[in-house]
């Protein structure tokens, strides 16, 4: 009844109005559920996995299910309270940045609603490190619920160029570091949507990136999230520069910037404004999630990401090589019965491994 009250009548309504205005608009009504109990056993109720068990233990952090919800939802980790109840494991706050980042001009967001996929062209949007870290630490979370930390280069001219943006991201970190929040962190190499480009996904300066980054000392894994548009040659590169640094895992991976891999082309703007997430992703982070685990064995773990809109897609990651699921699109476009949908079918497959 749920999935089909969330396809017949709630989505419709919802996709009449901008997507960033109903984004933020979701995101002040689930702090503001979160902070009650009342609230949070009502979501369970709705939403919450109450199948066999699902939980999965991934470089010594135990998630209730292996589902995160993927940097770009929670930019700044409001919604920590309320997920919990809606079948995820995990949340990846961010990514946040040293400085406070107000994003690209608008329209930051625009759906392709045939396609399957939203355009985003957020630029970074945060209120920075400082206060995004002050809130995290006031936050007490479940022990079987993993919160992690995205961090990139703000998206201001200050940070502009190699040096100033490897300083940018060290101070992001060694701000998370003191603070001692963040269960793990993902370095954002491959926001396309900043001044500057993403530069940091080229090898040459990826290297100096993570030795800066290498040298802030903390206990906590460490996870590279990579863009899924470079060939195969080339995205071998970027993840050896990573293995050499000692990086624990993979995050495969961020927006689609080719527009032409759309079901409905005719639905995109005329000019780039943004990566593709949803349906366009899905076939090829599968294709480099699966090409990974054959290259470098158990060497990452790998967080697969990308057109997860169904229980099915996220079922082809895991038998892909994929140790866990981030997704956002397939909460919006199917509903968020979605993240249980997947959770029931990991435990029927590979519960009790």
């Amino acid at each position: 009844m749920l999935p089909l009250l969330y396809q017949k009548v709630l989505k419709p309504v919802l996709f009449r109005f901008d997507p960033e205005r109903v984004h933020d608009g979701f995101v002040s009504m689930g702090e503001g559920v979160g902070r009650w109990r009342a609230g949070r056993a009502l979501l369970s109720g709705m939403y919450g996995y109450r199948g066999p068990d699902a939980s999965v233990t991934v470089d010594g952090l135990r998630y209730r299910t292996p589902i995160v919800l993927a940097a770009g939802f929670d930019y700044n980790g409001r919604l920590l309270q309320v997920l919990p109840n809606i079948g995820f494991g995990g949340v990846e706050v961010g990514s946040v940045t040293a400085l406070p980042t107000p994003g690209n001009d608008p329209p930051r967001m625009r759906r392709l609603v045939r396609s399957r996929s939203i355009v985003v062209n957020k630029g970074l949007k945060n209120e920075g490190v400082d206060v995004v870290t002050e809130r995290l630490a006031s936050e007490a979370t479940p022990d079987d619920f993993v919160v992690g930390v995205s961090i990139a280069r703000s998206n201001r001219a200050e940070a502009v160029g190699e040096e100033a943006g490897i300083e940018d991201y060290a101070r992001s970190l060694e701000q998370l570091v003191r603070a001692g929040v963040g269960d793990y962190y993902t370095v954002n190499i491959s926001c396309p949507n900043v001044h500057g480009g993403e530069s940091f996904a080229d090898p040459a300066h990826l290297a100096p990136l993570l030795e800066r980054l290498s040298r802030v000392e903390h206990d906590r894994p460490v996870y590279a999230k990579m863009p899924i548009n470079p060939d195969w040659d080339e995205f071998r590169r970027i993840v050896d520069v990573v293995e050499a640094h000692g990086l624990q895992g993979l995050v495969i991976g961020n927006l689609n910037k080719d527009y032409a891999t759309l079901d409905h082309p005719g639905e995109a703007p005329g000019e780039y404004r943004g990566g593709l997430s949803g349906a366009p992703c899905r076939e090829r982070s599968t294709e480099l999630v699966a090409r990974t685990r054959e290259a470098w064995g158990d060497r990452f773990t790998l967080m697969a990401c990308g057109g997860i809109l169904s229980a099915d897609d996220a079922m082809d990651k895991f038998r892909a090589g994929a140790d866990l699921v981030q997704l956002i699109s397939g909460m919006i476009f199917t509903g968020p019965h979605l993240m249980s949908d997947i959770a029931g079918a990991w435990a029927r497959e590979f519960g009790g491994r």
